[in-house]
């Protein structure tokens, strides 16, 4: 990188009419974050001593997103294009420094390229171009063999500059001493009548300074979203790119186009993952995790040789190793499975702690509960952990046996290795190594109740 300081200006204050949406464009989502993120965290990358953001429509709303961001805000209130755009960010400006100008609806922006635009722009005038099969629509570049002499819009090129099809990206660097001096000059003469940031080219060529272009091949890591048919088309191609990297790590993907990564996905060896499954936040799969298909998984750590089966639901929770989860399936935040869990079909946690080797494998819920190890709740139990105003938790402690359609009304503890039997609805603690059950007006314990032990099958 160049050794003056960086400063760098994101131009976002477009309205998006072609997005049909009240939303701010920039706002609208890619990889599950906001377009104009993908922008913000690039420019980071690029370790500026300051970045700045021209927004405007939208207001505060775009501010208020990014309210976590170190950023210098920047209110284009009337949109005069693109030069004005960049007018607006004059006083933030360090003469000392480079400013690179990004653009706040490209969310494929490459790093790469960008470090090399900047690079390249100590002295000259530095522009990310590349080549369009059909340029319409788009600023041609007109060079003079290596230097460029020209930024034409397409609107005011002539016939033969349309039949150019090197066009300009809108990213582009320079030192900003030459940078004030062109935007104090810019004119609205054109077609549209707007301030063109293309017309610094021909104010470089005047002054004498160079301009040259660099040619990305990656013509998406320059593609704007101007509508939701765009929007679809870069979302896709996000996530096959995502897919390659899983793949090229050794993620097995039984079909990479049915694949939606919406934050970061970890994965260690020998993970597989089959269709239709969604990744939100930060997410770590541990090795020879397998994932079946239709998951939804959010905030989650799963831990080794861990099954998913389909239609699990996982929100903020963590998984131990060797765990078998769903089908259909809901953790819900604050879930913790220790290793060697068992959590079945239609089974729904909140906020629920199960220790080793505990199972829960039928049509319960199972909500601000601690579960100690080897407890094994029956079908269709409910923890009754709210009384219309406050939440309450239960306790069930190791060994316990909860028999099915049971209700724990919270708070309650289940002593260890206690039984409570089929059918009860517990209101009051039951002691450990006994029976309790509760079938008729009032609760009653079994004091020296032996559980029944399993009869081993002959061989």
């Amino acid at each position: 990188m160049s050794k003056k300081p960086l400063n760098i200006v994101i131009l976002a204050a477009g309205k998006g009419t072609r997005m049909h949406s009240n939303k701010p464009k920039v706002l609208h989502e890619i990889g599950g974050k906001p377009i104009l993120a993908h922008v913000i965290d690039c420019a980071k990358s690029l370790n500026p001593q300051k970045i700045i953001v021209v927004y405007g429509y939208g207001g505060e709303i775009v501010r208020e997103a990014f309210a976590y961001e170190n950023i210098n805000w920047v209110n284009q209130a009337e949109q005069l294009g693109t030069g004005h755009a960049v007018q607006q960010a004059v006083p933030y400006l360090d003469d000392d420094a480079n400013t690179l100008i990004m653009l706040g609806d490209v969310p494929l922006v490459d790093k790469t390229a960008c470090e090399s635009l900047v690079l390249s722009a100590n002295n000259q005038l530095a522009i990310l171009s590349f080549k369009k099969a059909d340029p319409t629509g788009y600023g041609r570049i007109v060079r003079d063999n290596d230097l460029v002499t020209a930024i034409v819009e397409h609107k005011d090129a002539t016939e033969a500059q349309h039949q150019i099809n090197e066009v300009n990206t809108g990213i582009m660097a320079m030192p900003n001493i030459y940078l004030k001096n062109w935007l104090s000059r810019l004119s609205n003469n054109n077609a549209q009548n707007e301030y063109y940031l293309t017309d610094i080219v021909a104010l470089a060529v005047e002054s004498k300074v160079a301009v040259i272009a660099e040619i990305t091949q990656d013509e998406w890591s320059v593609t704007g979203i101007n509508s939701k048919i765009d929007l679809s088309q870069i979302e896709r191609v996000l996530q096959s790119r995502i897919a390659l990297k899983l793949l090229q790590h050794g993620v097995t993907l039984k079909d990479p186009a049915r694949l939606d990564v919406r934050g970061t996905l970890n994965c260690g060896r020998d993970v597989e993952i089959d269709v239709n499954c969604v990744f939100e936040g930060n997410v770590s799969l541990g090795d020879n995790v397998k994932i079946a298909a239709n998951c939804v998984i959010k905030n989650a750590t799963i831990a080794a040789n861990t099954k998913i089966a389909p239609f699990t639901h996982i929100d903020d929770a963590a998984i131990g190793e060797n765990s078998r989860i769903g089908p259909y399936a809901r953790l819900r935040p604050g879930t913790i499975l220790q290793s060697d869990t068992h959590i079945g079909n239609f089974v729904e946690l909140k906020n629920a702690q199960v220790d080793i080797g505990s199972k829960i494998n039928h049509l319960s819920y199972v909500g601000d509960t601690t579960v100690g190890k080897n407890v094994n709740i029956g079908a269709g139990t409910i923890t009754c952990n709210y009384d219309g105003a406050n939440k309450f938790r239960t306790v069930i402690e190791d060994g316990a046996f909860i028999g099915s359609d049971s209700q724990l009304v919270a708070p309650v503890t289940i002593g260890k290795n206690a039984t409570i039997a089929a059918g009860s609805t517990i209101t009051r603690d039951a002691p450990a190594d006994a029976l309790t059950f509760c079938r008729a007006k009032e609760q009653k314990t079994i004091v020296g109740w032996k559980r029944p032990q399993k009869i081993k099958k002959p061989d």
